[in-house]
């Protein structure tokens, strides 16, 4: 019998330290110590979307547009693979010449490399719920579709031509489709409460996540958010903290922008409850231009010996990483609950 999910006006109450080292504590007992590290490959920055918040908005003239070649996105994830990585993360600006068609053939490729041991996310925005389920029939696994903000007029102001509804409706033909699904809001949005964000809170909790990516706000100087202030740091880690309470066995990871927006933010991250990094391993003349947000840190470059490197900060604090898949606990909880019964 699982317990009750924790109350969550009681917990925003605590100190954050106090919240801090509840969180530490369940994400030992429900997911352990390991950090998975899943290959990030940023595979075109080409977007016909207004988001106001973001660098490589069709609307940035001065963004420096690229898109990777399949047989290139293919080099980059053997390369990966030979160096031990088994989920590779392909994201992706809302690019009109990656068709469904297109990127079906390209998870078939990347299957033939992947076989059973590995897992393909995408992240490449809203299609059709006929389209999610092709994409899972040719052999993508998860997939990131942030919500960024829980309150449906703060939404369309950010994103113009776009509503919340149909994104949550997307989110659910993912779930149905038999997707790992993945979402997440950005904090301290200009526009943004404190009660916006106990929404943020309680939508992905209601969405029963199985994967939940939050970060600072960070405004870009090319966006028509230049001016605004970023979110908080302090912030950031305390909604961590309570994401691992509400959803004790989904996977959470310490995202880039946290170390963009403070220096050890990815490490604060992990000891807030965090479980997930994802080393960049876009092919360089690619990563700088792959810019959402400005003074964007890299994981990992090309080169084993910063995977190495990884590994031993992960140790240095108390944590090991991991290369292999990681399906989320909570994914395979809901795949159990699916099966039919005889």
């Amino acid at each position: 019998m699982n317990p009750s999910p924790p109350d969550l006006e009681t917990l925003w109450a605590l100190p954050l330290p106090e919240l801090i080292a509840r969180a530490d504590e369940v994400r030992r007992r429900r997911v352990g110590d390991g950090v998975w590290l899943r290959g990030l490959l940023e595979f075109t920055n080409r977007c016909t979307q207004g988001c106001a918040y973001c660098g490589i908005r069709g609307g940035n003239g001065r963004a420096v547009r690229y898109s990777l070649t399949e047989d290139q996105i293919e080099a980059t994830v053997r390369r990966g693979w030979d160096r031990g990585f088994r989920t590779f993360v392909l994201q992706g600006g809302e690019d009109p010449d990656w068709t469904t068609d297109r990127l079906c053939r390209l998870a078939e490729r990347l299957r033939i490399i992947l076989g059973d041991q590995g897992a393909l996310t995408l992240s490449c925005g809203i299609k059709s719920r006929e389209d999610y389920r092709r994409l899972a029939e040719a052999g993508a696994n998860r997939y990131l579709l942030r919500f960024e903000t829980s309150d449906p007029e703060l939404f369309s102001r950010l994103k113009p031509g776009q509503t919340l509804a149909r994104r949550l409706e997307a989110l659910q033909d993912l779930r149905d489709g038999g997707f790992e699904v993945g979402s997440g809001f950005l904090v301290g949005l200009p526009g943004e409460t404190e009660e916006t964000r106990r929404e943020n809170l309680r939508l992905c909790a209601s969405l029963k996540l199985h994967m939940v990516g939050i970060g600072p706000f960070l405004p870009h100087p090319d966006t028509p958010l230049a001016g605004a202030q970023p979110g908080s740091m302090e912030d950031t880690v305390r909604l961590v903290a309570l994401l691992r309470l509400l959803l004790p066995e989904a996977n959470i990871p310490a995202t880039t922008a946290a170390g963009s927006r403070d220096a050890g933010g990815r490490e604060a991250m992990l000891a807030a409850g965090a479980n997930v990094l994802m080393p960049n391993l876009t092919p360089p003349g690619a990563r700088e231009h792959y810019t959402l947000y400005p003074g964007k840190v890299a994981l990992v470059r090309d080169g084993a010996e910063d995977l190495e490197e990884l590994l031993a900060h992960l140790h240095s604090l108390g944590r090991k990483g991991l290369l292999e898949r990681g399906d989320s606990l909570a994914f395979l909880r809901d795949q159990v609950s699916r099966e039919p019964t005889l």
